[in-house]
């Protein structure tokens, strides 16, 4: 179960479909569960009113539950949180009992939904936390520590915790966090195990080929290229590296963004009025487009993570990308757990303007032999966290083995 997890042509989460198609092959019946909307977009797979909706996608069975569509992150996204929640319980009951619910938390409501009705009916429930929530709304500002919604929120967040068969977080420092709330002596380390995000490494390297760009600035050998793919939101901070473009004086350094967001327009609005020639928004590329575009820059650009946040660890889908291709990787000194660094594929910024401009130029001067160096470690880490590897866990946690 997981609201966003539809097939990845409508949003590329591949992480459910991966798993599922994965865990299906070693001999497992799947089915996954989302709501019908389409994150950030007008997409709804359930058009003619039926309540539910059950279909077929590149082999993995889906069950659509029918929501109402919203834009942006206000009160119509809270509206869609709560129906697909409400919804939920309903829905299983019309489905052939399982052994194991694998419960997603994104938002933690309908998490607790799915882990209260497995207890309730003798099925091993795994808790899979995505995202650490409420710490998310605090890290940025959204609400204070005292607020009663947040308060609320760490409440249901212990409940989904210790009432969990298994919990499989996606940080690798999760369990600092069950420490900093105290909550250690009611959520045991034996039940909390790491599986980050990962890379489909065959389908990469097939999209790399068979989905070249056309792009002439990503062509341009006169050009070093730094790459950022993804959502251009408030949170990926993307301001620090128009900020930084400003700041650099080699002109043969061009920053290429391809993406879309809330902050897009802001973003471009600053680069038109404030005259920055050395940045070049691409708008959204297909995921199948993603291998090729990485291929064709010489530094990647990761997003500036808040450190309240990022000390438990990444779990950025666009990381893993970063990987398959071999190319160095800028990030935020401030991450921790930080599956680069370990690998020694990466180049760290403060997060100023001027620590953001810094790592660009050290990764224009890198000799080959410290590039080579930086790409082998890359690809290491893509063999590590691709999702054939990564499924071989979530097989043990799905099957009481781990």
């Amino acid at each position: 179960m997981d609201h966003y997890a539809v097939p990845p042509q409508y949003y590329p989460l591949p992480r459910p479909s991966m798993f599922a198609k994965n865990l299906i092959k070693m001999g497992h019946e799947v089915t996954i569960i989302a709501a019908s909307t389409v994150h950030n977009s007008d997409v709804n797979l359930i058009t003619d009113g039926a309540r539910v909706k059950k279909a077929t996608d590149d082999g993995v069975p889906y069950v659509f539950i029918r929501c109402r569509g919203y834009r942006g992150n206000g009160l119509g996204r809270v509206n869609n949180i709560l129906e697909f929640a409400a919804k939920l319980p309903g829905v299983f009951d019309t489905l052939e009992k399982p052994d194991a619910i694998v419960a997603t938390s994104f938002d933690p409501i309908s998490c607790w939904q799915a882990i209260r009705y497995a207890k309730k009916h003798g099925i091993r429930a795994i808790a899979q936390i995505a995202d650490l929530w409420p710490e998310t709304l605090v890290a940025y500002g959204v609400a204070g520590e005292n607020n009663p919604v947040v308060r609320a929120l760490r409440a249901l967040e212990k409940k989904i915790y210790t009432s969990a068969d298994a919990i499989v977080f996606t940080m690798e420092g999760a369990y600092d966090y069950i420490r900093a709330q105290g909550w250690e002596k009611a959520v045991p380390r034996e039940k909390v195990c790491f599986i980050n995000n990962g890379v489909d490494l065959a389908l990469f390297e097939q999209n790399k080929k068979d989905c070249p760009s056309d792009d002439a600035e990503l062509a341009d050998p006169s050009l070093f290229k730094i790459v950022y793919t993804g959502s251009i939101g408030k949170s990926n901070r993307l301001d620090l590296l128009v900020d930084a473009a400003a700041l650099l004086e080699d002109k043969s350094i061009r920053i290429l963004i391809w993406g879309s967001g809330d902050e897009l327009e802001n973003l471009k609005a600053r680069v038109r009025a404030e005259g920055i020639r050395n940045v070049s928004f691409k708008g959204r590329a297909e995921k199948k487009q993603i291998p090729a575009i990485l291929a064709g820059g010489d530094a990647l650009f990761l997003d500036a993570f808040d450190e309240r946040v990022s000390r438990y660890g990444i779990s950025s889908n666009k990381l893993f990308e970063y990987f398959a291709s071999g190319k160095p990787i800028l990030m935020c000194a401030l991450a921790g757990h930080n599956p680069a660094a370990r690998f020694d594929c990466s180049l760290t910024y403060a997060a100023t303007p001027e620590g953001v401009a810094e790592t660009i130029r050290a990764a224009r001067s890198l000799t080959p032999e410290r590039r080579e160096k930086m790409r082998q470690g890359a690809l290491a880490a893509a063999r590590a966290y691709s999702y054939d590897a990564l499924s071989e866990k979530l097989n043990c946690v799905v099957e009481g083995k781990l």
